[in-house]
């Protein structure tokens, strides 16, 4: 089957559907328990990431239990920092780990000379993955964004005040667009080595966008998702690209005019009036179940999944969530959405 013929690019490209199209961020993930038997057969996340055997299992569970209108590969955003040789692990009960860089001089530890080749085995899986797909399954490849994988690398790992990262953009801006360009033209290099593997459809996860705002939004946010997209562009014309600026809010508007992306994930916080009137008409929407309610289940996720399939009807529209599936979700509600999906496709 032709790409553009499957659901997913359907709905991006605003040709009828028979159902609104699905895929869950974090579908292959904790919530699963063939996954906790995989992930409890490697001693590291980055292990699991990084062979291809096993990124692919995990990738293709959710697709055999659920059926998604898509796959998206396994892997982190982090494999970027460690393909430019930065040091990064996961430890449990904590997450990443990464040795910060927090000024211009730290940067002559990074290095873009072997980048595609130490992450060869996500291309590899990749490829594999593609093969054993369901012939009308979509398949998303993904990266961080420039800012969101810029704040792990000088925090050092997670954050919520993002001090580190705030204080050497403010303070030294050419040092840190510095760094901002190393991670433009590593993304680059990661998404397009990603679609010449398989992948269909890439999405530019920019998890921290919301601490942004105004010309910091406009410099950090846009500006680099800019040069992203116009760069995939020209290798890869056909290709949609989703962007999530996550918290980004009211700003969502101007993101979407200016980087051109094709598809906008929403995050839950967004009202579905203003994500109908106004994003809408720009771009396809993706999202945006709250992942709290997917997890309780019931009579709220019933409601609210219908909420969200009535505001978007008639446009271009993609049901996902506003973020991740959080750990403690039962897979029995995630089985449900799909139910709830195909009745609204027979309604």
């Amino acid at each position: 089957m032709r790409s553009e013929d499957k659901a997913l690019f359907r709905a991006i490209r605003g040709k009828s559907v028979e159902r609104p199209p699905f895929w869950l961020m974090r579908q292959a993930g904790r919530y699963l328990p063939e996954y906790r038997e995989i992930r409890g057969k490697v001693a590291h996340f980055l292990e699991l990431c990084f062979t291809p055997e096993l990124a692919m299992e995990v990738t293709l569970q959710p697709i055999r239990r659920f059926g998604m209108d898509a796959a998206i590969l396994f892997s982190d955003i982090l494999v970027v920092p460690w393909g430019l040789t930065q040091n990064v692990a996961f430890k449990e009960g904590e997450g990443p780990v990464l040795d910060p860089i927090r000024d211009v001089a730290g940067l002559a530890s990074l290095t873009l000379d072997g980048f595609l080749e130490r992450l060869q085995p996500v291309y590899t899986a990749t490829k594999m993955i593609k093969e054993e797909l369901p012939l009308q399954t979509s398949f998303i490849g993904f990266a961080g964004a420039p800012w969101t994988v810029a704040t792990y690398m000088v925090e050092g790992g997670s954050s919520r005040g993002f001090e580190n990262t705030q204080r050497w953009a403010n303070t030294d801006p050419a040092g840190f667009q510095k760094l901002m360009d190393i991670l433009v033209e590593a993304t680059v290099l990661h998404l397009d080595a990603q679609i010449r593997s398989g992948v269909e459809i890439v999405q530019i996860f920019d998890s921290w966008a919301g601490v942004l705002k105004d010309r910091d939004f406009a410099q950090w946010i846009i500006a680099p998702t800019v040069r992203i997209v116009k760069a995939l562009r020209a290798k890869h014309p056909t290709v949609p690209i989703i962007g999530f600026p996550r918290g980004a809010g009211a700003q969502y508007l101007g993101y979407a005019q200016e980087t051109g992306v094709d598809v906008l994930s929403l995050d839950q916080d967004l009202p579905l009036s203003f994500a109908r009137d106004v994003l809408q008409p720009v771009a396809a929407v993706q999202g945006n179940l709250d992942p709290v309610i997917l997890a309780a289940g019931g009579s709220a996720l019933k409601t609210r999944t219908e909420e969200i399939i009535t505001a978007f009807r008639g446009g271009r529209f993609i049901f996902n969530l506003g973020h991740g599936i959080l750990p403690h979700t039962p897979p029995e509600n995630v089985a449900l959405l799909g139910q709830l999906l195909e009745r609204a496709g027979r309604g």
